[in-house]
């Protein structure tokens, strides 16, 4: 009886300390992501916003998220940094894939079948 008062103890902390440990490794990974920013880098901020870099700040930085359009934020915000795929498409190799598509195919025939309320209700009782 004496030592199950140690035990709960320590089968309460153990895992407490594991987790603390845990978020300072997440926390000193995030701080080094976003101290080694560098212009022209995608990033991912914790709001779900895919942007560019466009100027560093001391405690801020600008993020291009359109064309033209930039806004300013803290670094604090950044999550990630993006790392383009070279299995995404690009504009030019979307223009192929369409100039690839031949041209005599027809479309389906996509006008309406016009029928009456009892036609339909034939059609659906015999499905």
């Amino acid at each position: 009886m004496e030592l199950l008062f140690p035990l709960l103890i320590l089968a309460l902390l153990v895992p407490m300390f594991l987790g603390i440990r845990r978020q300072k490794r997440e926390m000193a990974k995030t701080a080094e992501l976003q101290d080694s920013l560098t212009v022209g880098d995608r990033v991912l901020t914790t709001s779900g916003l895919h942007a560019t870099v466009v100027e560093l700040g001391d405690g801020t930085v600008d993020l291009e998220v359109a064309p033209g359009v930039v806004t300013t934020w803290s670094r604090l915000v950044i999550r990630e940094l993006l790392v383009e795929d070279d299995e995404e498409f690009e504009e030019e190799d979307i223009d192929e894939i369409v100039d690839e598509t031949p041209v005599d195919e027809k479309p389906a025939d996509t006008t309406p079948v016009e029928e009456t309320p009892e036609e339909t209700k034939r059609r659906l009782d015999n499905e």
